[in-house]
């Protein structure tokens, strides 16, 4: 069996209906995305807290739409433009989709990837390499975070130089909990990870059972409660400059005397801003910085 990819460039207020529409007219499913990803109108759109209202979709999204190869993508575009509202029927693009071994395909594309000095992030589906190094098993999923950004590998790498044995340690937006498991293998005890998705606090549970690592995974509510006035030596946030501005008190708030608090998911044109929303608690600085990326770190007087 053979497929069509049909792709569709539209203004923000019609990608929803649009899509929606195009599946009552025979889509087998649809997606959408950012136009302009890898350019420099790139439009992050993120649910975390601190940044207003989430858009439901980029001011030029691509709707790229899944049709059997026996259906007319022009029929289909025709249809669900007019219901969706469109006064024309938009301009789009067909590429043919070859059957294939999907399950293989996508598990080719992603392979042992090497962090720091010592650190192995490896998929299920590969054999962990025998160099003595720190082993993570993890596979990609729905929740953020595989060690191939650099802003999850700059985190990485901060903490295998300056996560010490017996260390408490805190991963807030923990996505899959790769920073919390890591942290763990480096001997931080106790450790915990908070995330704003449910989904998130499922895989990063599962992925720490996994690991064989002990490790505390809440939602924030949840956290609040359990966590309630602890502190630690160690406090991780790897989310985006605007939740992390938002977030400067009380992330701060939770670095015990003396430790240490690690930021990314900043761009280098971001650092001197975020630096400055913590200003008040915990002067933070550049520690390094990797394709566009900063990791912003700090100790608490």
């Amino acid at each position: 069996m053979s497929w069509n990819e049909v792709i569709i460039d539209v203004s923000r207020e019609y990608a929803e209906n649009l899509s929606d529409s195009l599946l009552e007219a025979g889509a087998l499913s649809v997606s959408v995305e950012d136009a302009d990803e890898g350019t420099d109108e790139e439009q992050p759109i993120f649910g975390e807290p601190g940044i207003g209202a989430v858009e439901s979709a980029w001011n030029r999204s691509r709707v790229v739409v899944l049709l059997d190869s026996t259906a007319d993508p022009g029929d289909i575009v025709a249809q669900g433009s007019k219901a969706a509202g469109l006064d024309q029927t938009p301009t789009f693009t067909i590429r043919p989709v070859a059957e294939q071994d999907w399950v293989r395909l996508t598990q080719s594309q992603f392979d042992p990837i090497h962090i720091g000095k010592n650190i192995w992030v490896v998929p299920s589906w590969h054999e962990a390499p025998d160099d003595g190094g720190i082993v993570l098993e993890l596979d990609p999923g729905l929740a953020f975070g595989t060690g191939s950004h650099p802003t999850t590998r700059l985190c990485m790498e901060w903490l295998e130089d300056n996560c010490r044995s017996g260390m408490s340690l805190l991963d807030y937006g923990c996505g899959s909990g790769i920073l919390a498991i890591i942290a763990r293998k480096l001997g931080a005890d106790p450790v915990c990870g908070v995330d704003i998705d449910p989904q998130a606090v499922l895989s990063a549970r599962q992925n720490a059972e996994r690991n064989r690592c002990e490790i505390s995974f809440y939602e924030p509510d949840e956290f609040t409660i359990s966590e309630d006035g602890k502190r630690y030596d160690i406090v991780a946030a790897n989310i985006l400059s605007g939740p992390l501005q938002q977030l400067a008190p009380m992330l701060a708030g939770k670095v015990k005397s003396g430790g240490r608090l690690i930021l990314s998911g900043i761009l280098e044109r971001q650092a001197e801003e975020v630096a400055k929303a913590y200003a008040p608690f915990i002067d933070m600085s550049v520690w390094r910085q990797q394709d566009g990326w900063v990791a912003l770190s700090g100790r608490l007087t």
